[in-house]
């Protein structure tokens, strides 16, 4: 099984049939976890903490450092996908309505190559 055998649903059923074996459901709180995976995401920025953009490539591509990385980024994904269980998002959904925002807030003509913060005209805010 890989990225391009399996379902957004299959992992999913992993997490539920996880988290239902250790009958952990009354702690899987959306609050509880957004904050785990914000931990989550947090122990996975500090392999990449006061490192170079180059340097971080580097230490993600191979050795022993990649492990604990790939372990972080599963963690990540693990508390997203029990937070969409949690909320009953339907994640593939959501990620295809979002880059459509995305696409009109980022036109591709205009940050091909480069960012730049949007307006917040652009970002759909009220101007002050």
């Amino acid at each position: 099984m890989n990225d391009a055998t399996t379902t957004i649903e299959e992992l999913k059923a992993l997490v539920r049939e996880f988290v239902a074996e250790r009958d952990w459901e009354k702690f899987h709180a959306p609050k509880n976890l957004s904050m785990a995976l914000a931990i989550e995401v947090a122990e996975l920025m500090e392999h990449f903490q006061w490192i170079s953009m180059e340097d971080s490539r580097e230490l993600s591509r191979e050795g022993p450092d990649r492990e604990p990385i790939v372990e972080e980024l599963a963690d990540v994904l693990g508390y997203t996908l029990a937070l969409s269980l949690a909320l009953e998002v339907d994640l593939a959904t959501a990620v295809r309505e979002k880059m459509k925002k995305n696409a009109l807030k980022y036109p591709a003509e205009k940050y091909r190559g480069h960012y730049e913060r949007p307006r917040k005209a652009d970002r759909g805010e009220d101007s002050p």
